[in-house]
């Protein structure tokens, strides 16, 4: 070490009877530390001042607390689903986004905001100057540094301020609840609920109820618009994503929206050439009609979706994370992360000549979760 060292360094015994102001004395004079200016922000203690600087810490921290507790409020209860111009309900739903941006931004700009209050208000101003030293630190070290933070703590009197302690830490946990709820709470879904319908992680929009036909639809960029599709529609070698459509839907705009927008149901259907040799999936051998197969677009390892699609060699891509997928080969993992086929949809056409499914998959779409087997 280097600076003024002191030649006889104190014992076990005396460091153990030594009070803290001795030990960061003893330990800013052996890390050669110059204390060229320190003042105290509030020399007088509990003036009145002092108390109003404290209080007005202590709002913003709890301006945050309440800033949290309302953007969980909001991101847990407040109407998030589509409701259309024409209904009653749709400037709640279009308030959603802008509701939690501002409530969790003033959480953030208060927990901000009563930092730099509480440095500026109580933090000393001090000013010192360290030679530099190499070298392991000896348990004198230790004990002095261990000092110098405890005392650093006392001179900051944050531990004599305890409603600035409990409205930084109630403002600060409430915040750490709507960090957590963000990535958690869209990925919070019971896959038992409903099991039997549409809405479960077992099936998708495709799944047919009450007998109802349900259409390949292509999206035109209008959501109001239904286009279904006829084999002809489509060339050899070409693909599209379609979603699924029911004439119960067709005057429904929630409804179309939703067909669109649904996480599950994008399926790329894929006219291969004629006489491509094709390797089926067990059980799964009259899924497609002729030289059209349908199969999911959401890629089996994270979700994103796979829609770069090689005529040639019959790969489906997937951009994000580079998994391929065979179509000649039931859509079979060929590279990447992806472990799991595509699911496939049945289809057929019906009198009319348009593409319809047949079915809903046979097995859940997208990524792995726990209830899956598979």
């Amino acid at each position: 070490m280097s600076g003024d060292t002191p030649t006889e360094l104190p014992t076990e015994d005396e460091l153990g009877q030594m009070s803290r102001d001795e030990l960061v004395k003893l330990g800013l004079k052996m890390d050669g530390v110059e204390l060229v200016h320190y003042e105290d922000k509030w020399p007088v203690k509990g003036t009145r001042a002092e108390k109003r600087a404290e209080r007005t810490v202590a709002l913003w921290f709890l301006i945050a607390a309440l800033g949290g507790v309302a953007f969980l409020a909001a991101f847990l209860f407040w109407p998030w689903q589509y409701e259309p111009p024409t209904s009653d309900r749709h400037l709640l739903y279009s308030l959603y986004n802008p509701i939690i941006g501002i409530t969790l931004g003033i959480a953030i700009l208060g927990l901000g905001v009563g930092a730099l209050l509480y440095t500026k208000k109580f933090i000393p101003d001090e000013l010192a100057v360290q030679q530099r030293h190499d070298g392991p630190s000896a348990q004198v070290d230790q004990a002095t540094v261990l000092a110098e933070l405890a005392d650093a703590g006392e001179r900051s009197t944050l531990g004599r301020r305890s409603l600035i302690k409990k409205t930084a830490g109630l403002g600060a946990g409430v915040f750490g609840l709507g960090v957590l709820a963000v990535p958690l709470g869209g990925l919070l879904k019971n896959p038992w609920k409903d099991s039997d319908s549409s809405k479960s992680l077992w099936h998708t929009a495709w799944k047919p109820e009450n007998g109802e036909k349900v259409y390949l639809r292509r999206h035109t960029g209008k959501f109001h618009e239904v286009e279904l599709v006829r084999p002809e529609d489509l060339e050899a070698g070409g693909f599209e994503t379609v979603f699924p459509f029911r004439e119960s839907e067709r005057n429904n705009e929630e409804a179309l929206v939703h067909a669109i927008k649904s996480a599950d149901g994008p399926v790329m259907l894929i006219r291969l050439r004629p006489g491509q040799p094709v390797v089926k999936r067990a059980g799964q051998e009259d899924f497609n009609y002729g030289d059209f197969y349908a199969y999911s677009k959401i890629c089996t390892h994270l979700g994103c979706p796979t829609s770069l699609y090689e005529q040639q060699t019959g790969l489906l891509l997937c951009p994000c994370h580079q998994s391929q997928f065979d179509v000649f080969h039931y859509a079979k993992p060929r590279f990447g992360p992806a472990t799991r086929a595509l699911p496939q949809l049945p289809i057929t056409v019906d009198e009319d000549g348009y593409l319809i499914a047949r079915g809903d998959f046979i097995e859940a779409v997208g990524p792995a979760f726990w209830e899956r087997k598979s």
